[in-house]
């Protein structure tokens, strides 16, 4: 089996009837003084009737007799968009909880117990698409030690999984141990909420 890294061959336009998943929209719309004005947008041609794209996970992983901190999964992941591998949280369908749930299984291996939260409908990227999705916190209870379970990937799915303390999340993101080599970029959202944590650590909140 060959283990070559994935790299860009081409870049070509390509047109909105070529196009799959996506298409592009011009939006004509009057803005706050009246003011007639277009904007470009990327919008997704999957949508579900659930009206979400996709979910986001945050997996709290812990242990019935303590013995290993608190801690979460990030996934490593090509992205040809980006040409980088993206260090992210995991990203689906059902309902947003059996998405997560599902996702959560199939890409590390885990199985969730229980749902701690669901976000409302949020955004990364307004002012480029429409795209949504909705942050679930998924519950892991283990047993004892931590152990790290094989991930159910499709075919031509190719992911890492990592376990990182929850308390460390953010120094190992600005560190080199989630970014080995050159070619890696962490995912804006496992970003934000990483430093969000630590500043609700130092803020003492």
């Amino acid at each position: 089996m060959s283990h070559d890294l994935p790299k860009i061959i081409s870049t070509t336009e390509m047109s909105a009837s070529e196009a799959k998943w996506i298409t592009l929209k011009k939006i004509k719309y009057s803005d706050q003084e009246g003011n007639e004005r277009i904007w470009e947008s990327a919008e997704r041609k999957t949508r579900k009737s659930t009206g979400v794209d996709g979910v986001a996970i945050f997996a709290i992983l812990r242990s019935k007799t303590n013995s290993f901190p608190v801690s979460t999964v990030v996934i490593e992941q090509y992205r040809p968009p980006i040409g980088k591998y993206v260090i992210g949280l995991i990203d689906e369908g059902e309902t947003i909880e059996e998405a997560a749930k599902r996702e959560l299984h199939e890409e590390t291996g885990y199985t969730a117990d229980e749902t701690l939260q669901i976000s409302p409908i949020i955004v990364s990227d307004p002012g480029m698409t429409n795209a949504n999705m909705q942050l679930v916190v998924l519950s892991v209870v283990m047993e004892g030690e931590i152990t790290k379970p094989e991930p159910k990937l499709d075919p031509g799915e190719f992911i890492v999984t990592k376990v990182v303390e929850v308390a460390k999340l953010n120094s190992e993101l600005e560190g080199d141990s989630l970014l080995p080599r050159f070619g890696f970029i962490v995912d804006a959202r496992l970003s934000h909420l990483a430093s969000g944590l630590e500043l609700a650590k130092k803020l003492k909140i």
